[in-house]
């Protein structure tokens, strides 16, 4: 029997169940569920301004009523350009009401970027802040549909103290004043909403919930259609891993992006249908994370491993107590076990009894689909797959299931698996394959291995190899051991062109905080790594860098340090 069909990982399970029972509705009824039960409770709190869930519930139909009024209606795609705000939350919430579909994107995407997904959704309308308006207004002509712009204002969300001092800040100081026409703003719509009936709720689990972006196996950017279910069916298996009977009442920091699905489906939609609070923050800055955690704090902290690492910069938390940390998730990129051991050191000094929990997904599967078991970790393991989520290893190229320990592309099935790419049933039917068992499949296009305990390993993605003198050298593997170094906070490998043996290895460095990055450094590293590293996979140098290139949702941007070793060597 496969392992995938004996699903070894129950054993470590603990007290999560094998199964859940998941409920045929939509975002918009779990969260309305949740409401109900518990209507005095924080929904979330923005820049210290709380709203509860019986406001909350109040707030999303105004701006249904609002929705409607402009015409949305079931079916139509609405484009979310927003950062964490309140009116993000309601908008998003809204449009599920309604059974309409947002179309989530980056707020500092470029213009060109927002054509794009303009164009590919066809979306209706806009939703962006104001300090973005012009670079929207700015690509109205390459529209192919007509597009309604609808500008929300951070400082209509604000305790009136800080309301009073918003036009003084730095980042009023940078918006734009707005010209007098061209657009609609959100409190406007909410107005114009307001003698609206709302119909009855029209929807179903299996309707598409949400459009998040990626570029999947084949690196170009495709839309993915995620259903309510597959948010649903995410937030109660994270509930249900997170080691606690109830989440309610408990504190989520969702600091990872909305228009992500990491930040969208575990630290808004989980929060909220388990009725827990989602401390908004709209921004990343260590300051400001350091300020939370001190104020605020959060029971549960979702994030990518950089976020992890900020914690070891912060000069802030150097006496803080972080007893009060419940659960902290890492994943949306792998995690080092380098830097797990050092964030868990750092934790330990800070009287937290939690260690850092690694899982692992796609946004073709909203997002985790697996997690360390909270009472039992394995080094570099990223844990076992969440409830009614099965996990087999293959042959790349295939759908022959190979042995326990074997690498292979990582593939998975689950009722967070999603709908399919929009307008792409080439690309769908590439990644969702039907294998000889009958079921269908995730092919995540990453590498990896199970154990004969159903533990998971990532390697790393298939594509991301560096070919020298014919040898496959796997950057993710180098990086690891780099990490490992006790004066390095972080590290990044890449291939550089080589004429002769093809490509050859080159290693970005971030040195731990207080220590000088010189020649003796860089030969210490070296030195280190030559004793760790096949000679023909070693870095022939080092360049340190106070800090590495990030992506919109904060993963090492790997590819931006591709392009400029390509620049420097001439092309």
């Amino acid at each position: 029997m496969s392992l995938s069909a004996s699903a070894p990982w129950f054993a470590y399970y603990g007290s999560m169940p094998r199964s859940i029972d998941y409920p045929d509705s939509t975002m918009y009824e779990l969260v309305k569920a949740a409401a109900t039960t518990y209507p005095s409770h924080a929904a979330y709190v923005f820049m210290g301004k709380t709203t509860t869930y019986a406001a909350f519930l109040k707030r999303i139909d105004a701006a249904a009523k609002g929705l409607l009024s402009m015409g949305i209606r079931k079916g139509d795609r609405v484009t979310l350009c927003m950062a964490n705000t309140p009116q993000a939350l309601d908008c998003f919430y809204a449009l599920n009401r309604i059974g309409a579909i947002p179309n989530m994107i980056h707020p500092l995407s470029a213009a060109q970027e927002i054509v794009f997904y303009l164009n590919v959704s066809g979306s209706k309308a806009i939703l962006t802040l104001d300090q973005f308006y012009g670079k929207v207004a700015s690509i109205r002509d390459q529209l192919k549909n007509p597009c309604t712009i609808l500008i929300a204002k951070i400082q209509d969300e604000l305790p009136l103290h800080l309301k009073l001092l918003y036009p003084l800040s730095k980042n009023a100081k940078k918006v734009e004043p707005l010209p007098a026409e061209g657009y609609t703003l959100w409190s406007e719509l909410l107005k114009q909403g307001r003698n609206i009936t709302l119909p009855a709720h029209d929807g179903n689990a299996d309707d598409c919930a949400a459009i998040l972006y990626s570029g999947g196996t084949t690196g170009t950017t495709k839309g993915i259609l995620l259903s309510n279910r597959n948010f649903n069916a995410l937030g109660l298996q994270t509930i249900a891993a997170s080691g606690y009977p109830s989440v309610a009442g408990m504190k989520m920091l969702s600091v990872m992006p909305i228009f992500h699905g990491f930040g969208l489906g575990i630290g808004i939609h989980t929060a909220l249908i388990g009725g827990a609070k989602c401390i908004l923050v709209p921004q990343f800055s260590i300051k400001t994370y350091a300020d939370i955690l001190r104020k605020q704090k959060p029971d549960f902290i979702p994030g990518v491993p950089t976020l992890f690492e900020a914690l070891l910069r912060s000069e802030d938390l150097k006496n803080t107590d972080l007893s009060f940390l419940k659960g902290i998730f890492s994943g949306g990129d792998s995690l080092s076990p380098e830097l797990k051991k050092k964030v868990d050191a750092f934790l330990a000094a800070h009287n937290c009894a939690e260690q850092i929990r690694e899982g692992y997904g796609t946004t073709e599967c909203v997002t985790a689909s697996c997690l360390t078991p909270k009472a039992y970790a394995r080094e570099g393991s990223i844990g076992v797959p969440f409830p009614d989520t099965f996990y087999k290893i293959v042959k790349p190229g295939t759908t022959e299931e190979v042995d326990a320990n074997t690498e292979g592309e990582i593939c998975l099935r689950g009722p967070t698996v999603m709908l399919g790419y929009m307008d792409n049933p080439e690309e769908t039917a590439q990644t969702l394959q039907r294998h000889e068992d009958g079921h269908t499949w995730l092919h995540t296009g990453d590498l990896g291995f199970m154990d004969e305990d159903g533990f998971i390993y990532f390697r790393q993605r298939l594509k991301r190899m560096i070919v020298s003198s014919g040898y496959n050298i796997y950057p993710s593997q180098l990086e690891n051991i780099i990490d490992s170094h006790e004066k390095v906070l972080q590290s990044c490998v890449i291939g550089v062109a080589d004429d002769y043996k093809g490509q050859r290895v080159c290693a970005y460095v971030v040195p731990m905080p207080d220590i000088t990055p010189d020649e003796a450094l860089e030969k210490d590293i070296l030195s280190y790594c030559a004793a760790r590293i096949a000679k023909y996979a070693m870095p022939k140098r080092i360049e340190f860098r106070t800090e590495l290139p990030k992506t919109a949702v904060g993963k090492v941007a790997y590819r931006v340090l591709e392009a400029e070793a390509k620049e420097k060597a001439g092309g």
